[in-house]
């Protein structure tokens, strides 16, 4: 009985530890999504070739508290932004393109406002208005800022600057 037990202890423990994982959508589920269930759209957009891409995917957005931020949130969208699939948005397709030795995916250029740098992520309303394109690496903390920021600001007008003064994280390092 005690062996039991102490399995049954075991297998909640590993249970509830389990990270909550972000629930990626491609860009056109997202979209579709968006139009039943109106949310923010936060776009990570990133290469396989980058480390720091890698590394955000491995450490931040595996934090379960951004993960169930984010889901809670927001429609998350992976976008590779050197993917060869087309997409279609607003009656436009955007597709894989080459220039000499510079690949890359034209929404995701579009996005970036022409400026290609790995990982960025991009925040556009529920009306998918473009909100902020914020290019690098982002560690847990400072993706909790951002992720609560634009959820927050549009119930409060405050400044960035601002909303980092009164922050409170929660995430222990």
């Amino acid at each position: 009985m005690k062996k039991i037990i102490t399995l049954l202890i075991i297998a909640f423990a590993l249970n509830t530890n389990a990270q909550e994982k972000v629930n990626w959508l491609s860009f056109e589920k997202a979209i579709e999504a968006n139009k039943t269930n109106p949310k923010p759209l936060l776009i990570s957009i990133y290469t396989d070739w980058c480390g720091w891409c890698k590394k955000m995917y491995n450490e931040t957005y595996t934090n379960p508290i951004i993960a169930k931020y984010v889901n809670d949130n927001y429609h998350a969208i992976k976008l590779n932004g050197e993917g060869k699939q087309p997409i279609t948005y607003k009656d436009y397709t955007f597709k894989f393109n080459q220039q000499g030795r510079t690949k890359y995916h034209e929404l995701s250029a579009a996005l970036q406002n022409g400026e290609l740098s790995y990982p960025t992520t991009i925040i556009l309303n529920k009306e998918e208005q473009l909100l902020d394109r914020i290019p690098g690496y982002l560690p847990a903390k400072k993706m909790e800022m951002v992720l609560a920021f634009f959820i927050e600001k549009k119930k409060v007008e405050e400044t960035w600057d601002d909303f980092v003064k009164k922050f409170k994280s929660n995430i222990k390092e």
